[in-house]
């Protein structure tokens, strides 16, 4: 398709019309993502002149190791050349990865009219946290600027926000507009952070930066939208919907040398708790319909731990893709089982009660001469929550739903909780979530509407595992707990470190052990919504064998 003429500057208005399309691509799904990129320009041509997609949109991110697939990359390529050959009379600025001369680069491509205009390869690479980009791409190095009505407009990729010099590059290049487009994941704080970066970034450069971010869950990662826009002296003059797919447009005034957005819708910020709930929402919905479950099914123990990931799924998949079983045993207080139907009919889930103790009994009587001389410990408590496994896991293959653990992240970093029993299931939606914060999402969930008896909230946790146990029998106060793991696991100070906030050495030295020794478990943990900004798995990776010194 040859390209079209472009207009003069007397046949078009003094403004220019971007899209933001911040949606949510399925990794791999090249051809499925390419239909997606087809049919938004179709619908938006003539109300815009231009739409900027995500990062790696055509891939979906992070796309991982399918990068070092030949054929992967080879779908790619058609991919783009069936996008560029059927689009017409509208630009697009489309995430991919670019294969040339035997590397491969994380590029925003420009396209129009059967055209590739331009490819701007992105130039700071993150080999940190979550990111692995060094492992796949090389980075670029050059400043990428595209003329449209008049208007010179400079690209960047992601981390390339992040660094004084992408942006200054661009604007020496000319760019009086940078576009920015994303593939930013959630966590705590970061929505905030990043704005607050890019107005720096525009106040530095005096140019408008539309900065442009994927939604959706992809295994351990929730991206969480928020798109926005700022004029050259950093003034939010945009912001789109945080956790769910949206399409706006923002028109830049072009009559002055730096174009100027026009204001438009700004959408409310949110508390962060509300946030960090809505993570864990996108985060439970988008793993189970992306991987093709016919819904979920959990232990409700009636517990705090499992009635916010009861309530979790069901806001994630409605109530009738959730089901939960009651597993009583000898132990279980007749509370627990008056809050477990509670919130389940609060909820309108189905449920059902399936007593352990036979079960329980029958491994007692299996291992009698085994167990001959020896007293009763932590192995039977063990036993209880593996028969409860047993009894989740043959209801999750036999129904084609995913188990969904109810482990929080204080619980995970000690190791209280039992491999192929507690820990046994398919995705784990708290597993990054402290204890003290599970307790502020239980009273957010309930301002929406009461679904968690407030009894669940005032009574001491408990595993029910033996007479009279609460779990402050084997672990410190939840809040000293959670805050001396804060120090440890996500800001990686040293005991020293710790003891000088304040906490008393024993206590803080009791528990790294524990986290130092439980790696191994964390290691056959399901995978689950990352929301702080050290999360096991992918964000922390330490060895199962070391020599600890401490």
């Amino acid at each position: 398709m040859a390209p079209a003429s472009k207009p003069t500057r007397e046949e078009y208005p003094l403004s220019l019309r971007i899209k933001i399309a911040q949606l949510n691509f399925l990794v791999g799904d090249i051809e499925g993502n390419a239909d997606k990129i087809i049919e938004m320009a179709e619908t938006t041509k003539g109300s815009a002149d231009l739409i900027v997609f995500p990062e790696l949109a055509l891939t979906g991110y992070p796309p991982e190791d399918l990068l070092l697939r030949n054929h992967f990359i080879r779908r790619v390529e058609q991919a783009v050349a069936r996008i560029v050959s059927r689009v017409a009379g509208i630009y697009l600025v489309v995430g991919y990865p670019l294969r040339r001369d035997g590397k491969l680069y994380n590029v925003a491509g420009v396209w129009y009219d059967g055209v590739i205009i331009a490819e701007y390869a992105k130039h700071l690479l993150p080999n940190y946290s979550v990111f692995d980009e060094m492992r796949y791409f090389t980075p670029g190095h050059e400043a990428v600027t595209f003329e449209l009505k008049d208007v010179r407009i400079g690209l960047s990729v992601c981390e390339d926000i992040w660094e004084a010099e992408p942006a200054a590059m661009s604007r020496a290049a000319g760019a009086q507009l940078l576009l920015n487009i994303n593939a930013s994941p959630f966590h705590l704080g970061k929505a905030p952070e990043r704005e607050k970066l890019i107005q720096q970034r525009a106040r530095e450069n005096h140019l408008p930066i539309l900065y442009a971010n994927l939604v959706g869950g992809q295994d351990e990662l929730v991206f969480d939208g928020g798109s926005f826009v700022v004029d050259a002296d950093g003034e939010l003059k945009q912001r789109l919907p945080f956790f769910r797919e949206a399409q706006e447009t923002v028109e830049f005034n072009t009559d002055q040398e730096v174009p100027r957005p026009s204001l438009q819708t700004v959408e409310t910020e949110m508390d962060e708790v509300q946030r960090v709930y809505e993570a864990l929402v996108l985060g439970v919905r988008d793993y189970v319909l992306k991987n093709g479950f016919n819904g979920a099914v959990l232990g409700l123990s009636g517990g705090v731990d499992s009635a916010l990931t009861l309530a979790i799924a069901v806001d994630a998949l409605g109530a009738d893709q959730v089901e939960v079983v009651m597993m009583p045993s000898r132990y279980t207080a007749e509370m627990s089982n008056e809050d477990a139907i509670a919130e389940a009919e609060a909820l309108g889930v189905d449920y059902q009660s399936i007593p352990i103790e036979p079960a329980f009994q029958a491994f007692l009587s299996m291992l009698s001469k085994t167990f001959a001389g020896k007293p009763v410990d932590v192995t039977e408590e063990n036993i209880q929550a593996r028969c409860r496994g047993i009894v989740l896991m043959a209801i999750s293959n036999k129904q084609g739903r995913i188990l969904l653990t109810t482990g929080n992240k204080s619980e995970m970093s000690v190791g209280y909780a039992t491999l192929y029993g507690d820990m046994a299931g398919g995705f784990a939606p708290i597993k990054d979530v402290p204890k003290m914060l599970v307790y502020r999402l239980c009273e957010y969930r309930n301002s929406l509407s009461p679904v968690i008896p407030q009894r669940v909230l005032d009574r001491p946790p408990s595993a029910e595992l033996a007479p009279d146990q609460q779990d402050s029998d084997s672990l410190p106060d939840y809040a000293v707990l959670d805050a001396v793991l804060e120090c440890y696991v996500e800001r990686d100070m040293g005991i020293d470190e710790i003891v000088a906030k304040g906490y008393e050495r024993g206590t803080v030295e009791r528990v790294i052990r524990l986290v130092d020794r439980n790696e191994y478990k964390r290691r056959q943990a399901p995978p689950g919504v990352k929301i702080t900004r050290r999360a096991y798995g992918r964000d922390r990776r330490y060895p199962l064998t070391w020599g600890k010194g401490y």
